[in-house]
């Protein structure tokens, strides 16, 4: 059982996956926390079943505010960093360990999955919508990461105790590089594979793309 580490999955509606993924994970040795946001269709039940802690939102408040939610619960625990996986099934487990042997190597305080090594099963627009926020997030964070919007990550807990975040949606992922590096935090990339299947993601390439740009415009000017 790995005791430095837990994994952290936000869900919604994620009936169909939730307990594959958590067996899994928890079968890798690490502890298991679901934010259950608001589902309708059993997920949490099935999560709890499955062998995670279960932490409920009774209505739905976007996955941001359940990423903080977990990130204040585990990070009050006696472990080292946390990883951020989806609960869909587009994340690989089996890819849990590069991130240990890297953090256990090198001591980052962030790592950010890359899916850019192999992205040929990508659709188009993720994949240009992801190349173009990678561009402007690494320029304001001013270090390279390769694939910003992997919400595949390790974060090192002290780093959640001293940055503050406010995003209650998908920017919050952004947010915690942004507010990291400027608290000279160092992040890494390590290779994770792509997984698309019938799932339709969440993010709305407009509208969404529009807000992450907003918001990294505002923190430039932030110190």
């Amino acid at each position: 059982m790995n005791s430095k580490i837990c994994v952290l999955i936000p869900a919604h509606n994620e009936a169909r996956t939730i307990a594959d993924v958590v067996k899994s994970v928890r079968q890798m040795g690490f502890a298991v926390v679901v934010v259950d946001d608001g589902s309708s269709d059993g997920c949490g039940q099935l999560a709890a079943a499955a062998g995670a802690e279960l932490l409920v939102n009774y209505k739905n408040q976007g996955k941001g505010f359940s990423l903080q939610r977990g990130f204040d619960h585990i990070i009050s625990r006696a472990y080292e960093a946390l990883i951020t996986l989806d609960a869909d099934g587009q994340h690989a487990v089996s890819d849990l360990p590069a991130f240990v042997e890297l953090f256990e190597a090198k001591k980052p305080d962030i790592i950010c999955g890359n899916r850019m090594k192999d992205h040929r099963d990508m659709p188009v627009v993720r994949l240009w919508t992801n190349r173009i926020m990678s561009g402007l997030i690494s320029f304001v964070c001013r270090q390279k990461i390769h694939d910003t919007q992997c919400g595949y990550r390790l974060i090192r807990c002290e780093v959640l105790r001293h940055i503050q975040l406010s995003s209650s949606a998908f920017e919050i992922e952004s947010e915690v590089l942004i507010k990291a590096s400027k608290k000279g935090y160092r992040i890494a990339s390590v290779p994770v594979q792509t997984i698309y299947g019938a799932e339709v993601s969440k993010i709305n390439p407009f509208f969404d793309t529009v807000r992450f740009i907003v918001y990294i415009v505002r923190e430039m000017f932030v110190r």
